[in-house]
């Protein structure tokens, strides 16, 4: 059976908030094939399966944030995230706790693409981990003169900073 989506694809809907990876409930509804109305009334009709570290409210300045981030080929996504009353972000565990609530087939093949993606996601970081800690070794071991190709492959390394956009003309 194949999946809707590709895992890259979702890993793009994948937003690190408050220091966790999350989802936000309009990109998880939209993947489900509902509304979010309907994602957000089946959530608060199961409430207790969702503590906060499964499901959290962001906050006014975290909605302006993502909004941000938003890409330009989804500005329309980003004005309605920009004007939303509320936006309620998933974690991993939160995501899999909605596979439980969500049962169409639709909804069994998202959830599969996005556990998919979050797993790839941890892989990812876990080997960025592990090159950065062998390269704190290779720079022990190598003199100064190498210093600066240490220090340009960290920078290669770091994520990088969201592009802001430029006010006025």
């Amino acid at each position: 059976m194949e999946t809707i989506m590709p895992v890259e694809a979702v890993e793009k809907k994948i937003y690190m908030i408050r220091g966790q990876k999350v989802m936000l409930d309009r990109d998880l509804a939209e993947l489900y094939g509902v509304e979010t109305r309907v994602l957000n009334q089946a959530v608060r009709r199961n409430i207790e399966r969702f503590p906060e570290d499964f499901m959290f409210s962001l906050t006014r300045d975290e909605i302006m944030r993502i909004s941000q981030i938003v890409t330009s080929s989804a500005v329309h996504d980003a004005e309605t995230l920009k004007f939303a009353k509320s936006v309620m972000v998933f974690t991993e565990q939160g995501v899999a706790m909605l596979s439980g609530i969500l049962k169409s087939p639709r909804a069994v093949q998202a959830n599969i693409a996005i556990m998919r993606a979050f797993v790839r996601l941890r892989e990812m970081l876990g080997a960025n981990k592990e090159l950065a800690k062998r390269l704190d070794e290779m720079e022990k071991k190598y003199d100064s003169q190498f210093k600066g190709v240490f220090d340009a492959i960290r920078q290669l390394m770091a994520a990088p900073e969201p592009k802001k956009k430029k006010i006025g003309f």
